[in-house]
């Protein structure tokens, strides 16, 4: 199991890569609150993805946020790192996210 400054790490390290994708590609119009909940470390984070580029990471749930994610710490951070394919974590139930069906079709082009 990770530690929760090891998935805050992985979250900047994730920030970090779609802001310097979102400086290259065209902008993705996804102005969306976020949640990212680590049921396995009891903890969460949340931020906000704004045109393609996640900022204001910071501690904490945002249970108003219009996507979640949900993900044990381990998968969290393999998923980050390219370590593990989104669509077979999400398929095999590693991996949750709540969306809208707009903004899934959008959070594709970012993953």
């Amino acid at each position: 199991m990770a530690s929760v400054d090891e998935v805050r790490a992985a979250l900047n390290t994730l920030a970090a890569r779609l802001a310097a994708n979102a400086d290259a590609q065209q902008r993705i119009d996804l102005n969306r609150t976020l949640a990212a909940r680590v049921p396995d470390l009891a903890t969460a984070f949340h931020g906000t993805l704004v045109d393609g580029r996640l900022v204001d990471i910071a501690d904490g749930d945002d249970p108003k946020a219009k996507i979640s994610l949900t993900a044990n710490s381990d998968d969290l951070i393999a998923l980050i790192n390219g370590q593990l394919d989104v669509m077979k974590a999400i398929g095999s139930g590693q991996v949750k996210i709540g969306a809208n069906p707009f903004d899934l079709l959008k959070l594709r082009k970012l993953l």
